[in-house]
C-alpha cells in the first residue's frame, strides 16, 4: 500500500471560517502540496491587521460618500469577508450600511450554513448554541435582478461583495464599468490576482483598461489590496506545515504555483528538512513505488 495526500488549496492557520488544516495522517509516503505563496518573500499579514485595514478603508470611503467594491471568490473568501464585516458592524467598528452580495455568493454561503459542523469551533458554537447565524444578518442583501443592481450602483454609499474575484467576468464587471471613474469609490482586493487578469492589471496600476466591445474603462477609484484573507498558506505556514506533519513523508511535490515559487519552496524544504522534493513540470512523470 502506498499513501499519497493532496493538500489542494489549504490554510495552516485558523480563520473566521475554518480550523487549521489537519497535519496528522495514519500513513503517508508522498505529499503533493500547493505552493501559491511558496516564494521566499510571500508572507501574509496577520488576520487582525488585515481586518483592521479593511475596516479603516470602509470607514474612509463611506465617510466621503463612496461605495466599496470587493471582488471575491464565491466559495471561502466571500464568507470570510462576510463574517469580518458582520462583526465589524455589530461591534460598531464600521457604519451600519447595506452589504450587497452579487453572483454565486448566496448559493455558496447556503452550503456553509447547511453544514455548520465543518466550520471552525467558535462559529459552530455561535450557530448551534447561541442561535445566531452571522450569514443571515440583516446587513446582507442579495442582488438578484438587473433592476436591483442598477439601484445599488445609483444608490447610497454601501459595500458590494461580488464575483469574480479576479475581475475576469461576472457582475463585478458591471460595477466596475459604472463606478470606476468616480474617485470617491474604492476597489478592495482581498484575494490573489493572477497574471493576465483584469484584477492583476488594475492592481499593478493600470489606469485605462481595455474591455473589448465595452470600450476602455478609466480607473479613477481608489485601489486597495488587503492581504491576510487568503485561503492559501503563506511561505511561513507552508514550511511550518512540513515541520509538524506526522508521519513525515518520503517525498514532497510542490505544485499549484508559479514556477519560481514551486522551485523555491521545494529547495527550501529539502535544505531545512532533508526530504526528497520535486517541482514537477507539466506532463512530467514520476514513479512512486
Amino acid at each position: 500500500m502506498y499513501n499519497i495526500a493532496f493538500t489542494g488549496d489549504f490554510n495552516y492557520a485558523k480563520s473566521r471560517l475554518f480550523n487549521p488544516a489537519i497535519n496528522q495522517f495514519p500513513r503517508l509516503e508522498t505529499l503533493f502540496m500547493e505552493s501559491t505563496y511558496g516564494g521566499s518573500n510571500d508572507f501574509q499579514q496577520p488576520r487582525s491587521e488585515a481586518e483592521g485595514l479593511l475596516y479603516e478603508t470602509i470607514n474612509k470611503v463611506l465617510q466621503r460618500g463612496g461605495k466599496v467594491i470587493i471582488p471575491a471568490f464565491a466559495v471561502g473568501r466571500s464568507q470570510e469577508v462576510m463574517l469580518a464585516l458582520e462583526e465589524g458592524m455589530r461591534l460598531d467598528k464600521i457604519p451600519k450600511v447595506k452589504i450587497y452580495l452579487d453572483g454565486m455568493i448566496r448559493e455558496a454561503t447556503a452550503i456553509h450554513t447547511t453544514y455548520p459542523e465543518y466550520l471552525n469551533t467558535e462559529l459552530r458554537n455561535q450557530i448551534f448554541r447561541e442561535g445566531m447565524n452571522p450569514f443571515l444578518a440583516e446587513c446582507f442583501q442579495q442582488v438578484d435582478s438587473q433592476d436591483l443592481r442598477e439601484k445599488v450602483i445609483a444608490g447610497d454609499p454601501s459595500v458590494i461583495i461580488t464575483t469574480s474575484g479576479m475581475l475576469n467576468g461576472g457582475p463585478v464587471m458591471e460595477y466596475l464599468l459604472n463606478l470606476a471613474q468616480d474617485e470617491k469609490n474604492a476597489l478592495v482586493f482581498v484575494g490573489y490576482q493572477a497574471e493576465g487578469t483584469y484584477g492583476r492589471r488594475i492592481q499593478k496600476g493600470w489606469r485605462e483598461v481595455p474591455m473589448g466591445r465595452k470600450g476602455t474603462i478609466t480607473i479613477n477609484l481608489e485601489i486597495i489590496t488587503v492581504d491576510g484573507f487568503s485561503g492559501h498558506s503563506d511561505r511561513r505556514q507552508l514550511m511550518n506545515y512540513i515541520g509538524q506533519i506526522q508521519p513525515r513523508p518520503e517525498k514532497i511535490f510542490c505544485i499549484h504555483g508559479d514556477e519560481n515559487n514551486t522551485i523555491d519552496l521545494a529547495s527550501s524544504i529539502y535544505k531545512r528538512y532533508h526530504i526528497e522534493t520535486h517541482s514537477p513540470m507539466n506532463l512530467e512523470t514520476y514513479r512512486m513505488l
